[in-house]
């Protein structure tokens, strides 16, 4: 028999980047987070470098969109094309859009994003990916030593939200256990208006003896609106029992945690 609530507990107290042997970028900071109201704008600065030995490497600056799916995992879009999107709203220095590095040399790029004054969309917060690509791919080596050509790109992501939007609500909808895979399945939601990232913890009691067992906590960033299932692996030595498993997301609000309990029977 499985036995299961929810509950929001109040405390009063208390992207891609890829490189071989010889050849790479480096884009930093990976998220560049943006906050104004309508019709303004605000610039953030970039560094690309070239961490290649020996290639100049030629580099183009585009932009895209891109959204979580249910499992938190990337996926990449046509710039405009998703309801989320501010790639519109980005632009860099004419100069900034096609450029070279020499080896080792490094490039700063103001990143500025000017906010509509008016929005098409009700929602607060939007999002985009800005990509430095490289135009000239470079002879090199895997690492089992073939000949490869290489080319990279490297994704930032681009957060921008309005002055007026605060609200961090994450909410349990569901946690099963799934016996065939040895997992548990939560399912969780962003009900806020921002983005929002945490920490899942998870804790096993054996209700016949006490023992208590740790599972390692699970990172996980979402958009408003973004519906999340997440597994759970349960540990290949769990002892057979009953259990009282314990949900905790931790999503960086001090005055609020979302909890989840199930207990079920592991044989």
């Amino acid at each position: 028999m499985k036995k299961l609530f929810f509950l929001s507990l109040s405390l009063t107290c208390c992207l891609l980047s890829q490189g071989y042997a010889q050849t790479g970028i480096s884009v930093s900071p990976p998220r560049l987070y943006f906050e104004s109201d309508l019709g303004n704008s605000n610039t953030q600065k970039i560094t690309v470098t070239n961490v290649s030995a020996k290639n100049a490497l030629d580099l183009a600056i585009s932009l895209g969109d891109w959204e979580y799916d249910d499992k938190g995992e990337n996926m990449m879009y046509g710039a405009n094309t998703r309801p989320i999107s501010c790639a519109g709203w980005a632009s860099v220095k004419k100069e900034d859009t096609y450029f070279t590095l020499a080896p080792g040399e490094k490039k700063d790029i103001d990143v500025t994003l000017t906010a509509p004054t008016t929005l098409v969309d009700k929602l607060s917060a939007h999002s985009s990916v800005l990509f430095v690509s490289q135009m000239n791919p470079v002879e090199d080596v895997d690492n089992k030593g073939a000949n490869i050509k290489v080319s990279i790109r490297s994704g930032i992501k681009l957060f921008h939200k309005l002055p007026l939007a605060k609200s961090k609500k994450i909410e349990i909808q569901n946690l099963v256990y799934e016996k065939s895979k040895n997992i548990l399945s939560l399912f969780f939601e962003n009900q806020g208006d921002i983005w929002v990232d945490g920490k899942v913890y998870t804790d096993l009691v054996n209700v016949q003896n006490g023992k208590k067992i740790s599972v390692d906590p699970i990172v996980f960033y979402t958009m408003p609106g973004n519906k999340r299932e997440m597994t759970i692996q349960l540990p290949s030595a769990l002892e057979k029992g009953k259990y009282t498993a314990s949900v905790m997301i931790d999503y960086g609000d001090t005055n609020n945690l979302e909890l989840g309990e199930l207990s079920f029977t592991y044989e």
